[in-house]
């Protein structure tokens, strides 16, 4: 069995209200979602879906696979003077 981590990031899109995610170790992955649970969920089936179209872990062998996910958030807000 072949175990691998991947490193994603999160950030949190205000202008389209939604959590996106990205990563320079998994190939073409590229997603949204309202929550950063609900992202998280998504990533649990892209992730191994496109390791496996890009071939970097094999289809036919057992594999674990460990995602990162770094989440950033900015917000603004305003102090009462």
């Amino acid at each position: 069995m072949t175990k691998m981590s991947y490193k994603i990031a999160a950030f949190w899109d205000a202008d389209a209200e939604v959590w996106t995610a990205s990563s320079e170790d998994v190939p073409g992955l590229a997603t949204e979602a309202d929550t950063l649970e609900a992202l998280t969920a998504r990533l649990r089936i892209l992730v191994p879906e496109l390791l496996q179209l890009n071939h970097i872990i094999p289809e036919n062998k057992a594999s674990i696979v460990a995602i990162e996910i770094t989440s950033h958030w900015h917000e603004l807000i305003q102090v009462a003077a």
